[in-house]
């Protein structure tokens, strides 16, 4: 997979050199090519931004820039992100979608915004959440590196994501690892029992019911089946007791 990455920064994402992002570099599962559009800029000064017409306050991104550094690498087909606020929220889902891309192209922009021509070289606006950036690059990092660990070998094992939060649309188990029993803090019995029915089925419990505390919104959208109704009911009834919460 390829992520071409336009910027004024690309100094920032040399986070992605390293750890599993890194790797996935080395073993050529993941391209990752950064563009400085200030060298497209047409003006001496290499200005990228211009007052609005009409006036306001702030700068905006000039087309000019990002069209000519466009014109520089194949992108045809490719998914053309914008990281804009007003975009459509990531998510693990978008994470998803953007993983069976073969290319992913992210423009990170800078001052009040932008020049709204730059728009028709875009296929989707994103927003990592309700708050304001100084600039798309930090938001940049975040989904590749959310996208790049669901390509086919970059863990080592599929398995690796597919208990992760949000991957099942529930939230993760808890986990524990050795000692079982750190200052007076014992692992539940049951995760050391060897007994791989009960652990299954702790972990759904907890799974659920930690979705269900945390983040009930979530399972508006989350299709149970027959045994998770069950225990959701459970949980619901137990949550409702006089004098006895979920904890």
């Amino acid at each position: 997979m390829r992520f071409d990455i336009l910027t004024i920064f690309p100094d920032m994402f040399s986070p992605l050199n390293q750890s599993i992002v890194g790797k996935a570099q080395e073993k050529g599962i993941v391209e990752i090519h950064t563009h400085d559009f200030r060298d497209f800029a047409s003006n001496k000064q290499r200005h990228v931004d211009d007052v609005p017409y009409g006036g306001g306050q702030g700068m905006l991104l000039m087309p000019q820039p990002i069209f000519d550094t466009m014109d520089q690498f194949p992108h045809e087909g490719a998914r053309v992100l914008l990281m804009d606020p007003a975009g459509r929220k990531f998510d693990q889902k978008m994470a998803e979608e953007l993983a069976n891309e073969e290319q992913v192209v992210f423009i990170c922009g800078h001052y009040e915004g932008y020049d709204e021509r730059i728009k028709t070289l875009v296929t989707d606006e994103v927003s990592l959440g309700d708050f304001v950036l100084t600039g798309g690059e930090v938001a940049a990092n975040v989904m590749i590196d959310a996208v790049s660990r669901l390509i086919p070998g970059v863990l080592g094992k599929q398995a690796s994501y597919e208990d992760d939060s949000f991957s099942s649309g529930l939230l993760e188990y808890p986990q524990y690892t050795r000692p079982d029993d750190f200052r007076g803090m014992k692992v539940p019995e049951v995760l050391t029992s060897g007994h791989h029915e009960n652990i299954r089925q702790w972990r759904l419990r907890e799974s659920l019911k930690k979705t269900l505390v945390r983040r009930p919104d979530l399972l508006d959208q989350y299709e149970a089946n027959e045994e998770e109704v069950k225990i959701l009911d459970e949980l619901r009834h137990s949550c409702n007791e006089p004098h006895d919460v979920i904890e």
